[in-house]
């Protein structure tokens, strides 16, 4: 009798080889990180920022602070640029933040610091929003672990604390940058190229280099979709612009074209305003990312070990890193802020790096081997990271500590009304931390400018009587060149000083007690007094020992007796 035989098993059969294509594919919603982490880490951050964050660049004061208020309170600073002559500012970018700050004069009409702070926390919010994409994205096309240094990196460096609230076309290039890398990584390519036209538009048109890479590739990606977001996004807000323009300059004329003809086309004098050696944008990274500016700078070096992980997208998203370093290092005039739009950037490529420490062991035939070596360099990343953070934290601490007096001492003017309607606030030298109108009270009737010995065009008050916003004062110039106009030189007429008082052989017009008395007094840090490690990191016990300090006064007038 014949043997029936038994059906093959499938368990019978031998076993495929196993490769790491094989691995069961997640969901996205296994994916990567959730949206909300990343949201509220930031969002910390951010609020921290906005509410402690200081004023670092009096460009920030009367190029944006000061339009703004005027277009609410009816007073404040005019810079040449705003004058309907030049026309190099625009009023699109003004009035996109007047969303918020409209709104909050009505609700904080006599306490307008609070519309400063308004403000502040809407920059922050945009700063949260585009981070969180870049984030989420990174987690979803490189894993936790990339996205998750990332994230600490955007949350803590200095860099990023300071630049995410700063009121500031190039912070807006930075949110836009942050959007358009991680709608990229998201396979958005349209709207990747319409977010970076906005960047480009309505931030800061020279940032058009860094938003190149990810637009050239979304292009080639899907050209007829990208072409026309992009084509549609510029065309609606040039257009926008130029309106806007003539309703507030009085003439058909365009501030984006203006300020590219000047500076490029036109051969703007921008060194006028002081210039600096080509290394100053590396010494500034480091001050402001410390080791994480180093590792992104290695980002090219690591490259192709990390060929198979990060080509091509990453590569785009990071490669503005050194595009725009190197065009802005070719730049006379050199300033800390031009770096804004690639901060985000620079934490991305320094988490790639650092994830792939032990790449830089492996055996190129043998991806899984786990060596000591291997096993080492794991160790290292979050010793690096560590590393990092606290050298961000020991930053941050240091500028806002010793650099926050004169925001926090004209907030004091507010609790001295006694002094009468149209009192006259003066600065002299200290008109460059001049921290905006917006922490002058009302009573305040004029805050002027005494010489002090700066040669330079100084920004003075909006002129109704010649126009307003539309107004072209004959006191203005492109050269840099001091008006007559811009100092009060009866000093009599002074009813409250603003002074920083340092160490220094010679005495302050505020050291005449006989005629003022100082209302508020706080320690500021004498940066040529100060060695620069101890000036620059916070060294606990170190920091308040080996540093200098002035006092930042707000001085009033004594009344005769």
């Amino acid at each position: 009798m014949a043997m029936r035989q038994r059906r093959t098993q499938p368990s019978d059969l031998p076993a495929p080889p196993y490769s790491k294509e094989d691995k069961p594919v997640r969901s996205s919603k296994d994916e990567g990180l959730g949206w909300l982490f990343p949201f509220v880490g930031l969002g910390i951050l951010r609020y921290m920022s906005a509410t402690s964050n200081i004023i670092h660049d009096c460009d920030e004061v009367f190029n944006y602070w000061e339009p703004l208020h005027f277009l609410l309170f009816k007073s404040g600073f005019q810079t040449w640029e705003y004058s309907s002559q030049f026309a190099l500012r625009s009023y699109l970018y003004l009035l996109f933040h007047e969303i918020v700050a409209r709104p909050a004069s009505w609700l904080f009409a006599e306490d307008k610091v609070r519309v400063f702070y308004a403000v502040r926390l809407f920059l922050g919010l945009l700063s949260v929003i585009t981070e969180t994409v870049l984030v989420v994205a990174i987690s979803r096309k490189y894993g936790k672990r990339l996205a998750s240094y990332a994230l600490a990196m955007l949350c803590l460096t200095s860099g990023c604390f300071f630049a995410s609230t700063s009121f500031l076309p190039s912070s807006f290039s930075m949110y836009a940058i942050s959007l358009a890398s991680g709608l990229f990584l998201l396979d958005k390519p349209a709207a990747a190229v319409a977010v970076s036209a906005i960047g480009v538009i309505l931030g800061w048109p020279f940032s058009i280099l860094a938003f190149l890479p990810v637009t050239l590739y979304s292009l080639s990606r899907n050209f007829i979709r990208a072409f026309i977001a992009g084509a549609v996004t510029s065309i609606i807000l040039l257009a926008s612009s130029i309106v806007i323009d003539f309703y507030y300059y009085g003439r058909w004329t365009s501030s984006v074209l203006n300020i590219l003809i000047y500076n490029v086309l036109g051969g703007g004098e921008s060194h006028l305003y002081g210039t600096e050696g080509p290394l100053y944008y590396l010494r500034n990274g480091f001050n402001n990312f410390n080791f994480c500016f180093v590792l992104a700078l290695l980002f090219l070096a690591i490259f192709p070990i990390a060929k198979k992980k990060y080509a091509p997208d990453l590569l785009i998203v990071v490669s503005p890193i050194y595009i725009w370093l190197g065009f802005m290092s070719l730049q006379p005039h050199k300033e800390e802020r031009f770096l804004y739009p690639i901060y985000p950037l620079i934490c991305v490529a320094a988490s790639a790096v650092m994830e792939s420490f032990p790449d830089l062991f492996r055996d190129k035939y043998n991806s899984y081997s786990n060596s000591i070596a291997v096993k080492a360099a794991k160790v290292l990343r979050p010793v690096v990271l560590g590393l990092i953070l606290c050298a961000s934290h020991a930053r941050t601490f240091s500028l806002i500590n010793g650099y926050s007096a004169p925001m926090e001492v004209y907030k004091i003017l507010e609790h001295h009304d006694d002094a009468g309607t149209g009192s006259v606030l003066c600065v002299g030298g200290e008109w460059h931390r001049f921290p905006s109108s917006f922490f002058v009270p009302d009573y305040v009737g004029q805050v002027k400018w005494i010489d002090d010995g700066f040669r330079g065009l100084l920004p003075l008050p909006f002129n109704s009587t010649l126009g307003g916003t539309a107004s072209a004062p004959p006191y203005f110039n492109n050269k840099n060149k001091a008006s007559n106009e811009q100092y009060l030189h009866d000093i009599d007429a002074c009813t409250f000083l603003v002074e920083l008082q340092l160490q220094r052989p010679y005495l302050t017009r505020g050291s005449d007690l006989s005629k003022w008395e100082a209302i508020a007094a706080l320690p500021y840090l004498d940066r040529e007094l100060s060695p620069a490690l101890y000036r620059s990191f916070f060294i606990p016990h170190l920091w308040q020992e080996k540093n200098v300090f002035g006092m930042y006064k707000l001085l009033k007038r004594i009344a005769p007796k």
